[in-house]
């Protein structure tokens, strides 16, 4: 019989998962704009919409992480 409980909400490496997002998230910007040297001006301009949408993300990613440590401070585990 398969277990359907689902998983306890354990958050204490949320803040180390996110600034490892956002490391790999920068390295994938540096890495699309060094190939968008090379591509098309069509190419290029999809390069470049990719790159703001993480450029967001990192946002997003960079505001969770203030919550987390946060919520760190106000007891949360």
């Amino acid at each position: 019989m398969a277990n359907n409980r689902p998983n306890p909400d354990d958050r204490r490496d949320n803040v180390e998962k996110l600034q490892s997002m956002i490391h790999n998230t920068l390295e994938n910007i540096e890495r699309a704009e060094e190939t968008a040297e090379f591509a098309s001006p069509e190419e290029r301009e999809k390069i470049e919409a990719k790159n703001r949408r993480r450029e967001e993300a990192i946002e997003g990613m960079r505001q969770e992480v203030k919550e987390e440590a946060a919520a760190r401070e106000n007891g949360y585990q």
